[in-house]
């Protein structure tokens, strides 16, 4: 069954991408609603396959690089509906869309295999800190996504692209703004997660080096824009940055380095 509603959720994620495009083409209102409504539909798709996933293994489903995939992908599209909702930018919705398919299509390559728990992973921590960390990284995909698409935009003449960009400059910030306090719970009570497990709050592991880069690098861009007023190209080339460490931490740690963290495709 779980197969059925991820199959559905990719094809409702891939016709939105789709209609989102065709409504930025010819900004007809009806296709706008239309590639909502998808997401929306993918969406609630998707949270049956992980509540089903959820009841199959018994604890929250985010132990494997398959079952974080698909966690990432969901977690992503809700931040963006809801900024949908609240800013009404669609232009961001086609490459929000395009990456959680991607996300899932990377997931339906992985081994699905359920595997017991190791000691380490058998707390209730897991279900706070893994959320967390992952509201946090949804939001960073959601400012990379305006960063880029202000970069691209950048420069152009026209009022309604000026509009446009101090839009997505703001959303950005905004989105930046909300996951970074997740970020931090999600170090904070991995640090505590680690000192029942391991005996120590911080012990350098590869994740926690880079997840402490990570969150120095949005620090340095909060601080810069509040601070010294960063805006426009500088404070997005470095939100471009902070996700790039963002999935560096996600995956690039599993693949590259080795720690009590790591959990890659077996």
């Amino acid at each position: 069954m779980n197969g059925i509603f991820l199959n559905v959720t990719f094809a409702a994620y891939l016709v939105a991408s789709l209609c989102y495009v065709a409504y930025l083409l010819s900004e007809k209102k009806n296709l706008g609603i239309a590639s909502t409504s998808l997401m929306i539909l993918g969406l609630v798709f998707q949270a049956a396959a992980l509540i089903g996933r959820w009841r199959l293994v018994g604890h929250f489903p985010a132990t494997s690089l398959y079952e974080s995939s698909i966690l990432f992908s969901w977690s992503m599209v809700v931040v963006y509906v809801v900024v949908e909702f609240r800013y009404k930018l669609r232009i961001v919705g086609p490459f929000v869309a395009v990456l959680a398919l991607l996300s899932l299509g990377y997931a339906s390559l992985l081994d699905s295999t359920i595997e017991p728990l190791v000691p380490a992973l058998q707390s209730n921590w897991l279900t706070i800190h893994v959320a967390v960390c992952f509201a946090g990284y949804a939001a960073f995909a959601v400012s990379f996504i305006a960063s880029v698409v202000y970069l691209a935009a950048y420069g152009r003449s026209a009022n309604n692209s000026q509009s446009l960009v101090s839009r997505l400059d703001v959303l950005a910030y905004k989105t930046i703004a909300f996951g970074f306090p997740f970020l931090t719970l999600g170090i904070l009570t991995g640090a505590v997660w680690a000192n029942q497990a391991w005996g120590t709050y911080w012990g350098w592991d590869p994740k926690e080096t880079w997840s402490l880069i990570t969150w120095l690098i949005y620090a340095a861009y909060l601080h810069a824009r509040i601070t010294a007023g960063w805006r426009g190209r500088r404070a997005a080339w470095l939100s471009v940055v902070g996700f790039l460490a963002v999935i560096f931490t996600y995956l690039g740690v599993n693949f590259l380095l080795s720690g009590l963290h790591s959990y890659g495709p077996s």
